[in-house]
């Protein structure tokens, strides 16, 4: 949905002003009647479906997965992410396409700040699962003694809390003034105001994008050292096999197949997690950097 909503460019300033009253919130002349090309549509509902079947794939072979490895805490991260995407999904995506069939925004202000605070908390909160799924396999791989005397299940559960709570303080500045939600071209979602001209606005794009760029540095060089690692003891094992005269000790619980799929399956989902989160994350600083001054200025973006 995020990709569909981005590729047609840059905000338009007819739609990306700020948003009435809530008092109009169910006034529809707030919203007018949109533009839109009905092959978005299929688009918007092809990504819909296949966000929403991939996951429930997803969770269905997590609860038929054997019991060892549903006993793991990478397990409970997994499950985590996958049911955080899926919401993220069917909290969204029906919106868009109710627009679409509508060719108007559905709802009122309130949907409006509702949707924002969707987009924002899924995006922080999947992109916080990641990290921790990140932080949980460089701690398994380069600490497996720290690991297995206070990583588990328990704090699995306490770091997926963590991260909806933190999330949603953050992500709910914007309803209470601190920052703001604007509807965006064209016309079909809400985000943050990324060219806010206020300081308070220009305050929560920088916080909501820092936090965006610490948490994809940490799952980046936590992967980095996970991957480090096990290449080094990939070679320690091979000088074993050709009878060096230095001798490594194997660690099974590192070395094993099951540990060998956690780390590519890590790398799979951090790939797709930088493709859509990047571009979004660059062009919140962006936007807040260079263009308020030159709307100011009386520019259109």
């Amino acid at each position: 949905m995020i990709n569909d909503t981005l590729a047609f460019g840059d905000l338009d300033t007819n739609v990306s002003a700020p948003l009435p009253p809530l008092a109009l919130s169910h006034n529809q002349s707030a919203f007018p009647a949109l533009r839109l090309e009905s092959k978005s549509l299929v688009t918007s509902a092809t990504m819909f479906a296949v966000g929403v079947l991939g996951n429930l794939i997803a969770i269905v072979v997590l609860c038929i997965s054997k019991k060892e490895q549903k006993e793991t805490t990478f397990y409970t991260l997994v499950c985590g992410m996958a049911i955080t995407d899926l919401l993220g999904t069917c909290f969204t995506s029906p919106v868009v396409i109710a627009t679409y069939v509508a060719n108007r925004w559905p709802g009122g202000v309130l949907l409006c700040h509702f949707f924002s605070f969707s987009m924002l908390f899924f995006g922080s909160a999947g992109m916080s699962i990641l990290c921790a799924m990140a932080v949980e396999r460089y701690l398994a791989i380069n600490h497996a003694y720290f690991y297995s005397q206070h990583i588990d299940r328990t704090m699995a559960r306490f770091a997926l809390l963590a991260a909806y709570l933190a999330n949603i303080v953050l992500c709910i500045m914007p309803s209470f003034g601190f920052g703001q939600h604007v509807r965006h071209f064209p016309g079909t979602w809400c985000f943050l105001d990324w060219r806010a001209t206020d300081s308070l606005g220009a305050c929560y794009s920088f916080l909501y994008g820092g936090v965006m760029v610490v948490l994809i540095a940490v799952t980046l060089l936590c992967n980095l050292a996970v991957c480090k690692s096990l290449v080094g003891m990939n070679q320690r094992t091979s000088c074993e096999q050709r009878g060096s005269r230095r001798r490594f000790p194997r660690l099974p619980s590192v070395t094993s197949a099951a540990e060998i799929q956690m780390f590519w399956l890590m790398i799979f989902m951090t790939i797709v997690f930088l493709v859509c989160s990047i571009p979004l994350v660059v062009r919140i600083f962006v936007n807040q950097l260079y263009d308020p001054a030159y709307i100011s200025a009386g520019g259109r973006p």
